[in-house]
């Protein structure tokens, strides 16, 4: 088997912090709308559209708190491959880096599916505004 050097895990770093602030970002635009969804409820309580976002809304954001937490996950392994490196403790670095690896492949396939989910929403979105015109 081969043993990683430091430049290895190194090379995630960036790539990670990029999709934690994607995340990031997904998550404040959720927050954002369902900050708006809830002043239109306040204002006319029997919109039924809102509901059905609400049930969306709920699951976009446990897809993404579990994309955050991978993500997350991911960059504290890589962190502590690259301590076991500098130890020398190179078998233990080589599996920790694997499941680095592998929690950024779930965090990943997680975002796959949000991106979906949120796709689905807007098309709903734009079926229900041509029914309006």
């Amino acid at each position: 088997m081969l043993s990683i050097n430091i430049t290895t895990p190194a090379l995630l770093f960036p790539a990670i912090t990029l999709l934690l602030l994607a995340y990031t970002n997904r998550f404040l635009a959720i927050a954002t709308l369902i900050r708006s969804l809830h002043k239109r409820r306040l204002e006319n309580p029997d919109a039924s559209l809102i509901v059905g976002q609400l049930k969306n809304l709920r699951k976009r954001l446990r897809l993404i708190k579990n994309m955050q937490i991978l993500g997350v996950s991911s960059f504290l392994f890589c962190v502590l491959c690259m301590f076991l490196v500098f130890q020398q403790v190179f078998p233990l670095a080589d599996y920790i880096f694997g499941a680095s690896l592998l929690l950024l492949l779930g965090s990943l396939l997680l975002s796959l599916r949000e991106l979906q989910i949120s796709t689905k929403a807007l098309e709903l979105e734009l079926k229900n505004m041509e029914v309006e015109d």
